[in-house]
């Protein structure tokens, strides 16, 4: 993959963070809770205009969704972004997002689930590493402790021979071992085939592919990898990590096949390694991902290490 990297500046205590909707809306208690935990711990916020806005599934209009998006990455004020929750509407936003001005005001954009349209839009039109991380109004309302220790560090500075900590697989299984690098793209699955085929989907020729899915059953699963199969993605790729796959079972009583069976028959015949049971989905407990870092998947000694520092310091 020929693509330079962007690397956003730390993010330092006293910074100011700003907080958008970009997909569906979010309940107000849990915004105000979430910008509590942001203060004690030493930041500033400042709120996208529409930021409490609701347009039936989205958080507002998609032209009110992107002023918000561009206004923040022109406010040099503005250090970090961070998204309130996820759902559904990024990918509406792609085709009028400012790429130029974002790759003129690189800054930390933080979010998964739905973010993953736009992270991985981003990535492929100006090579900016973003993370996919907590939100504002679901994570940061209680975070998990192992959350937040992953949290922050990421943001304001990361030593490039650091791995991954401790408890950073659960319930591991190695479907193909080996040791592999390659820059990390991918986020949730049903979102990330939805931009396949566009002139959003990121280069994924050398790639280590990272996925994770919530709330979808094991055809459907089935039906996403299918498609990442037929458009040569697993082919291309260096290696396969996966996340979490939270409530992905068949209705009881209904003829299926497992996750694990589904995930076994894409990926269980590759080249490249493949491990299962990252600490990274939709759970409470999560790590924060680098979005098109370069790492290194080991699989012997089961770890994933990031080779290079993500964010600018000094």
């Amino acid at each position: 993959m020929s693509i330079l990297p962007i690397k956003p500046p730390s993010l330092l205590k006293g910074d100011k963070i700003g907080v958008l909707s970009l997909a569906s809306p979010m309940l107000p208690e849990k915004l105000n809770q979430g910008v509590r935990y942001l203060k004690n711990c030493g930041y500033s916020v400042v709120f996208g205009d529409h930021v409490k806005d609701s347009d039936g599934y989205l958080a507002g209009t998609d032209k009110d969704r992107l002023d918000d998006l561009h206004s923040m990455f022109s406010n040099p004020e503005v250090k970090a972004i961070f998204s309130s929750r996820g759902g559904y509407g990024t990918s509406r936003l792609l085709d009028n997002l400012d790429f130029d001005l974002i790759c003129k005001n690189p800054k930390i954009l933080m979010g998964y689930s739905d973010l993953t349209a736009i992270q991985l839009a981003i990535w492929r039109r100006t090579g900016l590493i973003t993370f996919s991380g907590p939100m504002v109004a679901v994570e940061m309302t209680g975070i998990d402790p192992f959350t937040e220790k992953n949290m922050w560090p990421i943001l304001s500075s990361y030593e490039s021979d650091n791995h991954f900590p401790e408890g950073s697989f659960v319930s591991p299984e190695i479907i193909v071992p080996g040791k592999a690098n390659g820059r990390l793209l991918g986020g949730c699955l049903s979102v990330l085939v939805s931009i396949l085929g566009t002139p959003y989907q990121p280069d994924f020729d050398g790639a280590i592919l990272i996925l994770e899915e919530v709330g979808e059953e094991p055809y459907r699963v089935d039906r996403y990898f299918s498609h990442l199969k037929l458009m040569g993605v697993f082919e291309q790729v260096n290696g396969v990590i996966l996340g979490q796959f939270l409530d992905c079972e068949a209705e009881e009583g209904k003829p299926s096949l497992s996750i694990t069976e589904v995930i076994n028959d894409y990926l269980g015949g590759l080249s490249v390694p493949v491990v299962c049971g990252f600490q990274y989905g939709h759970q409470a407990k999560k790590l924060t991902i680098p979005i098109g870092a370069q790492v290194e998947i080991d699989t012997e000694i089961l770890k994933v290490r990031l080779l290079e520092t993500v964010v600018e310091t000094g």
